[in-house]
């Protein structure tokens, strides 16, 4: 069974309430469906009742009538939402007026929910851009104790079935940090160590990836590597983790063996943290297009709760296997 099949089970044999604030787009819609019919996630959607019943209907969706439908205009909860946002928020000189009116937005009522109690997750970007998705977030649930920064990891299924674990690897950060810095770095490390563990039940093994491997060059980038290996390793120290290291000498045995002998991750990385977003996002995507890997994500890291953004050039499936995501990071962050 691989992956994705084991998160599946998972979600399937402990339902989470996850909701989808875009609830009367056409793609979340279908997904919302498929992911009812197969009792994968008890769905919120988020929207106009009566347009989501319409669309439901003229697309023979039989199973929208399973999910919870929240009105953010007249749900009887709005104004216990809306003096829950303006609570987390006063102090930055927000009114109540203002937090009325804001709570009436999916994307923050979203958030609100699961601060509030009433959801465990949430899926959206299928219409919004990636900041208009996690700003909510910050505002509403912040970061996890311990984590100052959310990053972004895809989850890589790759042919190569002698890299990584059985061709599966993490990267990390490749959507949101354009230029972290050393001790950024070093959590966006120890939470993608977590992401590979909880998502993908492997024991990480990180890679601080570099264009230098153990000092082979000389330059401010490689001592940003080296200092966030450092400040790691002081974060988990039982985690499997080594820097800086090159691509090859992370992933090839022989590489390994001639540029990091002794290493115990060189050779046989299944977590790589790029430098930056421009190597990240340059990265996954070479993977993606050069080797026909599939690539899931990205699941956003380092959030108190699960919140995650979808591109809005998304297909339905991605949306469901999001929603699959998400539950697992519910289920695992209950344990």
């Amino acid at each position: 069974m691989d992956i994705l099949q084991q998160m599946l089970k998972r979600a399937q044999e402990n339902p989470q309430r996850i909701v989808l604030p875009e609830g009367d787009e056409p793609r979340t819609l279908e997904a919302a469906n498929i992911l009812l019919k197969d009792n994968v996630a008890n769905i919120i959607l988020i929207g106009n009742p009566q347009r989501i019943q319409e669309m439901a209907t003229e697309n023979g969706y039989d199973y929208i009538n399973k999910a919870q439908i929240i009105d953010p205009i007249n749900d009887p909860k709005m104004p216990e939402y809306a003096a829950l946002l303006y609570e987390l928020r006063k102090a930055k000189g927000m009114t109540m007026e203002q937090a009325t009116e804001k709570a009436k937005d999916p994307l923050y009522l979203g958030c609100l929910m699961i601060k509030n109690g009433d959801a465990d997750g949430e899926l959206a970007g299928a219409r919004g851009t990636t900041a208009d998705t996690i700003r909510p977030a910050f505002q509403i649930l912040k970061t996890r104790p311990g984590v100052h920064i959310v990053s972004g990891a895809f989850l890589m299924f790759t042919p190569a079935k002698h890299l990584g674990e059985n061709g599966f690897l993490v990267f990390a950060d490749c959507a949101v940090n354009p230029c972290p810095n050393a001790q950024e770095l070093a959590e966006i490390a120890v939470t993608t160590a977590e992401t590979a563990r909880a998502l993908g039940s492997i024991e990480p093994r990180v890679a601080m990836l570099s264009f230098s491997t153990k000092g082979s060059a000389k330059h401010e980038l490689v001592d940003k590597v080296t200092e966030a290996t450092r400040l790691a390793h002081e974060m988990a120290p039982d985690l499997a983790l080594d820097g800086e290291l090159q691509l090859d000498a992370s992933l090839v045995e022989s590489v390994a063996a001639q540029k990091a002998p002794g290493s115990t991750v060189a050779g046989k990385a299944n977590v790589l943290v790029f430098p930056d977003l421009q190597a990240g996002n340059i990265g996954y995507k070479l993977v993606e297009r050069f080797s026909g890997a599939d690539a899931v994500g990205p699941i956003l890291q380092g959030i108190a709760a699960p919140v995650n953004d979808l591109s809005r050039g998304c297909k339905v499936q991605d949306i469901v296997q999001m929603v699959i995501i998400t539950a697992n990071q519910a289920i695992g962050m209950k344990q």
